[in-house]
């Protein structure tokens, strides 16, 4: 009997793996909606954090140099001041300052006229004042330097009488004498003026009156020589008699106390 030859199972040649023999698929073309720049796998754009860095550093970095612009301001203005402190105290041991000292020594009306015109009802006044003052330097090693100086005699803000008196230095431990004799001439004034002043010619103790004077006056200490200031001296409590007659009577200045203020100027405002 002839053995029966069976065909193998294994094809002729290499054998494949089943996926590698399937077709690959075939691309389809981009959609018309898109233009083709339609990706779906694709990520969407998100900024790069590099930039917001940037801006974020930079508002960081203002806010620093504005921090540090202020608190170097704030140093240098309290160095200032702590500064100046030690110089005024420095000043005040080695000098001890003290302001000039004015008290009147007299005063006397010589005249005193109110006048009425019936013509037109107006009211004139026509006065001669005399006054002494003392200036007083209680500082021993400053001396004070006094421009001319410009005199005032009022009675409840009613102008009486006008002067001046000259230049002069006080100095140090040292009592000046300000003498001057003052006039007013055919002064107008008004109809609550003339009222006030009649009014206050009635009182037994006299007429209110005060003194007021300006000036500049500068600070000289050993050499050194510091600019002028303006000061205002008031001197009040002083009651005037006015006189009868020939006889002229002095004021009461017992009660008189004088007042030093300054004067300072800013642009056209004056404190």
């Amino acid at each position: 009997m002839t053995d029966r030859v069976y065909p193998s199972t294994k094809p002729n040649g290499t054998t494949t793996h089943p996926t590698a023999a399937a077709a690959p698929p075939i691309a389809q073309p981009p959609s018309n909606k898109t233009n083709g720049l339609y990706n779906p796998t694709r990520h969407p754009y998100r900024p790069t954090p590099t930039t917001r860095h940037r801006q974020k550093h930079r508002h960081f970095s203002c806010r620093r140099c504005f921090c540090l612009t202020c608190f170097w301001s704030i140093l240098i203005l309290i160095g200032i001041l702590l500064l100046a402190s030690i110089a005024a105290a420095f000043f005040y041991v080695l000098y001890h300052p003290h302001r000039p000292v004015f008290s009147v020594t007299s005063l006397k009306i010589s005249t005193f006229n109110l006048t009425t015109t019936p013509v037109d009802d107006s009211t004139h006044l026509t006065t001669r004042i005399n006054i002494t003052l003392s200036a007083k330097n209680p500082n021993k090693k400053i001396a004070f330097l006094y421009d001319p100086m410009s005199i005032t005699v009022q009675s409840n803000s009613i102008n009486l009488a006008n002067g001046s008196f000259v230049n002069f230095v006080s100095s140090p431990e040292n009592i000046s004498i300000i003498h001057t004799a003052m006039a007013m001439n055919s002064q107008l004034l008004d109809a609550d003026s003339v009222n006030q002043l009649k009014s206050d010619l009635k009182r037994k103790r006299g007429l209110p009156m005060e003194i007021v004077m300006d000036t500049m006056v500068g600070v000289k200490m050993e050499k050194k020589k510091m600019k002028k200031i303006g000061i205002r001296i008031k001197c009040g409590g002083i009651h005037g008699m006015v006189p009868k007659g020939k006889n002229v009577t002095p004021a009461n200045t017992s009660n008189a106390k004088c007042k030093v203020d300054l004067r300072i100027k800013i642009l056209k405002w004056t404190f």
